[in-house]
């Protein structure tokens, strides 16, 4: 991510994610918020790995990281939209093909590793024996998300996500 595309980011999303000061603490700065959260995304380091590059205890990360998900998915969920038109689907996939023959789209599944939930039980074991959620997400020419679905329990394969994901509804990528 660019230091402009993360300014834009910030701006959208800090008025939602800001602290006000105490008299007790000094809030965490929003720039600081978002990039804990947008490096806990990017590489699934652990909030304990990311308390010394921080400064910022574990548990402080532990609700930062959450609350400034949702305010990213408020302020970003009306810019990920999927097609619901042949047509769209057909312009989607010409301009796949003329970038990469023989390819209509590009999608892909990422787990996601989080920190074990009290009596979760196995259901978000993944096969790599790791507690996870699945981020599947499907992109255009221009890497632009047409959708994205996140927290699925990381037993379940991308496969599996995706019928879940598109259960009772119509997907008909034309070749």
């Amino acid at each position: 991510m660019s230091s402009t595309e993360f300014e834009l980011l910030l701006q959208k999303v800090d008025p939602l994610i800001s602290k006000k000061d105490t008299k007790w603490r000094q809030a965490v700065p929003s720039k600081h918020r978002l990039a804990m959260t947008l490096r806990f995304l990017a590489t699934g380091d652990s909030y304990k790995s990311m308390q010394y590059l921080f400064k910022i205890s574990n548990q402080v990360i532990g609700t930062i990281v959450p609350e400034v998900c949702e305010a990213i998915i408020q302020v970003l969920k009306r810019e990920v939209k999927l097609s619901s038109t042949e047509n769209d689907w057909l312009q989607i996939s010409e301009g796949f093909r003329n970038i990469f023959p023989h390819c209509c789209g590009a999608f892909d599944g990422k787990h996601v590793v989080l920190e074990s939930l009290i009596h979760s039980g196995s259901d978000y074991i993944n096969y790599k024996k790791t507690f996870s959620v699945v981020l599947l997400a499907l992109v255009d020419k221009n890497y632009l998300f047409l959708f994205a679905d996140i927290g699925c329990q990381g037993r379940m394969s991308d496969g599996g996500v995706l019928q879940i994901a598109f259960y009772g509804k119509i997907l008909i990528i034309i070749q």
